[in-house]
């Protein structure tokens, strides 16, 4: 082990120590996903609350189980679950959760439809993926193989019903506490992050992490209804100005949905920009030298990915050419339906 290790090592262990001194202690629940575990957060007061819950698996089940055993509670004990954003690792397992504790369950109001209509949702989600990667030059059949590839991830995750919708600015209250419910959207459209103001302690869940930059995932506007074919949603952009908020923030510690806690995040924030800004500018540089598609800028920054990663790399790109755009460093020109980029 490093140097630079064993400190990031004691600097969890204190963390997690100065969170669970404030009755918030940290599960991380396994996911399938690359991004590794999930960590849900359970906060002993009245109520017992769980915020976010882990994919819809056996395993994440059993492990969440053995974790709330720990602390000496079970799943029926949860009086209120929360949950951050629209992510399957985050609330797959909610619904099984609601059943059997009786909890209620809360998340930002404009979330509810999609929670209530997984399924469907996420059929409109997968034809904007569709179009949005045909539009931007992935070939038809990794965009067939993919659509394949979502439908299957599609049992992590599981419809619930809001009992409890949250409102942007608005306050959970509980005995010992109140957390204030700060919309951040970005890295999905209904991040949610969850402030002990008292305390200065941030649950941030996919907001800010400290070991990876959140992706800025393309999806539907929340207030979509039906097929969306609108203008395509800048999600780095809006990703950015939710940063900006955090990082004006005084914040005691930062406690994100995958990995350790961040005791700096101003700092972090401001490396997220700069990386930001070096990836908008190596995109530039690209395009002035060829005008090319999104799904050509990816292939020339991080080759032949699997076909899993495609959508990611895609919104990667698409969210750095936006703020080249934004800067009018870039201008669109569509040939065949597919969109190229070139310089202004």
């Amino acid at each position: 082990m490093s140097v630079e290790e064993g400190t990031q090592e004691r600097e969890e262990r204190e963390s997690l120590a100065l969170a669970a001194a404030a009755g918030i202690h940290r599960l991380a629940i396994p996911t399938p996903f690359m991004v590794g575990r999930v960590n849900a957060y359970l906060i002993e007061d009245s109520p017992l609350t769980l915020v976010d819950s882990g994919p819809n698996s056996a395993k994440a089940l059993d492990e969440l189980e053995q974790g709330l055993a720990a602390l000496g509670h079970s799943i029926e004990d949860i009086e209120l679950l929360v949950i951050s954003h629209q992510h399957m690792d985050h609330f797959g397992l909610a619904s099984i959760l609601a059943r059997r504790s009786g909890a209620e369950v809360a998340a930002l109001g404009a979330l509810a439809p999609f929670l209530a209509r997984f399924g469907g949702e996420n059929d409109l989600e997968d034809r904007f993926a569709e179009r949005t990667m045909l539009r931007h030059g992935i070939p038809p059949e990794i965009v067939t193989a993919l659509r394949a590839v979502s439908a299957g991830f599609r049992a992590w995750g599981a419809a619930v019903e809001v009992t409890r919708p949250l409102d942007d600015g608005g306050e959970i209250a509980m005995r010992d506490r109140t957390l204030r419910v700060l919309h951040r959207p970005g890295h999905s459209p209904s991040d949610t992050v969850f402030l002990d103001e008292q305390r200065g302690i941030m649950l941030a869940a996919d907001h800010l992490i400290a070991h990876i930059s959140s992706n800025p995932l393309l999806a539907r506007p929340l207030e979509a209804e039906g097929d969306y074919t609108g203008p395509r949603p800048q999600a780095l952009v809006t990703y950015m100005a939710s940063l900006e908020k955090t990082r004006a923030m005084e914040l005691e510690l930062v406690l994100p949905g995958h990995g350790r806690p961040i005791t700096d995040h101003a700092a972090l924030i401001e490396e997220r920009f700069r990386l930001h800004s070096r990836r908008a500018e190596k995109i530039n540089r690209l395009i002035a030298a060829q005008p090319r598609s999104a799904h050509e800028i990816a292939q020339e920054l991080w080759g032949n990915v699997a076909v899993t990663q495609a959508y990611l790399t895609l919104s990667e790109v698409l969210g750095h050419v936006d703020l080249l755009l934004r800067d009018g460093l870039v201008v669109e020109a569509e040939e065949d339906g597919v969109v190229r980029f070139q310089s202004a």
